[in-house]
């Protein structure tokens, strides 16, 4: 009858591991320092949690190192009101994801996956090739999307006007001050009253 189950032989399907006492002497095999080292910010009782990243208030690697600039880097270009949330399409995924004939358009465009929400303006940029004849509404398009989407028989309509800045204008150079010594010259030169052909003779 050993093979019964009873208090006896009850056993636990896994072996159990012991939890770990600390602050039992030095004979504890944890003892005088439980594990925590020596000293320092993570020995002491209570929470000790830091971010991660965190390298002891030091500039972290992650803002030591440089960034690509971009509409989702921290440091995008430009700064300003000029500053762009746009989602980026290329013409080559409009030749991937439409057949021939097809109007392209922002809800479209979500449908097929090629943007993420509807919220953000869409620019096309001109990546890739484009061979079919699409009618492609957007809020803005790069100078070579719209050359490719035109030249393939399509049609380009902007949702959003094309903001126009203005270009700073350059100060023209002052004109270069003449040297007083040429001025000098040249008055002297008009004060000498000419040789008559008598006093020559003379």
């Amino acid at each position: 009858m050993s093979d019964e189950l009873n208090l006896s032989n009850l056993k636990p399907a896994q072996a159990r591991k012991a939890r770990k006492r600390v602050g039992r002497g030095l004979g504890s095999g944890k003892g005088r320092y439980s594990g925590r080292g020596i000293k320092g910010q993570k020995a002491r009782a209570g929470s000790h949690k830091m971010p991660a990243g965190f390298e002891g208030g030091q500039m972290p690697i992650d803002m030591r190192t440089g960034k690509l600039r971009g509409n989702t880097s921290a440091d995008a270009m430009p700064i300003g009101p000029f500053r762009t949330y746009s989602q980026p399409v290329n013409v080559g995924s409009l030749e991937d994801r439409f057949d021939a004939g097809a109007e392209v358009t922002p809800e479209s465009l979500k449908e097929t996956g090629l943007i993420a929400k509807l919220s953000l303006d869409v620019k096309i940029l001109g990546q890739g090739e484009l061979t079919k004849k699409l009618s492609v509404t957007a809020h803005s398009f790069s100078k070579s999307a719209a050359e490719k989407i035109e030249a393939a028989g399509g049609t380009v309509t902007r949702l959003r006007e094309p903001v126009e800045r203005k270009k700073k204008k350059h100060k023209a150079a002052a004109p270069a001050a003449e040297e007083p010594e040429a001025e000098a010259a040249e008055a002297e030169s008009d004060a000498e009253p000419e040789e008559t052909e008598e006093g020559a003779e003379e």
